[in-house]
């Protein structure tokens, strides 16, 4: 009886001990799939180091012609000059608006073309996403490098080998008030989270287009604020050419 026992034991030992690793590897798969800082390949930024106190002001999403003529003249009410990671459909829909951003001399980034999570998905659905929405940009007449921000940051293998291969940076940030519940309704959160850790060489993200009243309405203040502390907002790719000085 004592033998069954202690084989019972052994082999419900190894399958919780399977189970254990499992759930580790899926935990440690997940959070590099997730992570901001982190990818396995090629180059990823969050934040730059930089000499002065230069920030990127980055817009994800859009466009969209609901709130673009608000964004763009609370811009350039502040001589701001912004980094907007574009969708490829939405600019499709609403190429004008792209040129608009790009006449006012701000920046496109990539954010894929249909938003989709970019993880287990195929290399050629990763290549379309991407070198679409390149042509589009280009279409709208932005000449400058763009740079990536996969959509929810999610990446993990295919997207990740893709950018490297084509000598592309991810592009994520160290800032997103959003990305809390209970601070992303209320303008004033979302300008406290920002001016209280706000750092030189940030990268802010904010979404302000669709339903984001919050985000709009602390825009203004959180541009001012700034600008009054001596921050310069500058390109995503200006800070990265500071960085690298």
């Amino acid at each position: 009886m004592r033998e069954k026992k202690s084989g019972y034991l052994k082999i419900t030992t190894r399958i919780t001990g399977g189970a254990g690793l499992l759930l580790i590897l899926l935990f440690v798969t997940w959070r590099i799939a997730d992570a901001r800082r982190f990818q396995l390949f090629g180059s990823i930024v969050s934040r730059a180091t930089v000499p002065d106190s230069l920030i990127a002001l980055t817009f994800d999403d859009g466009p969209n012609p609901t709130y673009a003529e608000f964004v763009l003249e609370t811009l350039e009410r502040h001589d701001v000059q912004a980094t907007f990671f574009i969708i490829g459909s939405e600019l499709t829909k609403y190429p004008e608006f792209g040129q608009q951003l790009v006449a006012a001399g701000h920046e496109l980034g990539n954010h894929s073309y249909s938003h989709a999570r970019m993880i287990l998905k195929s290399p050629g659905f990763i290549r379309r996403e991407i070198e679409t929405t390149d042509s589009l940009i280009r279409a709208a007449g932005y000449n400058g490098p763009i740079y990536f921000r996969p959509p929810y940051c999610k990446k993990l293998l295919t997207l990740p080998f893709y950018l490297a291969r084509h000598h592309r940076t991810a592009v994520t940030w160290d800032l997103e008030p959003e990305s809390f519940p209970e601070i992303n309704k209320h303008a004033d959160r979302i300008e406290d989270y920002i001016l209280t850790k706000v750092r030189p060489g940030s990268i802010i993200l904010l979404h302000p287009w669709y339903g984001a009243q919050a985000s709009r309405d602390a825009l203004e203040k959180v541009i001012r604020e700034l600008q009054g502390r001596g921050y310069r907002f500058v390109t995503v790719s200006r800070l990265l050419e500071q960085a690298g000085s």
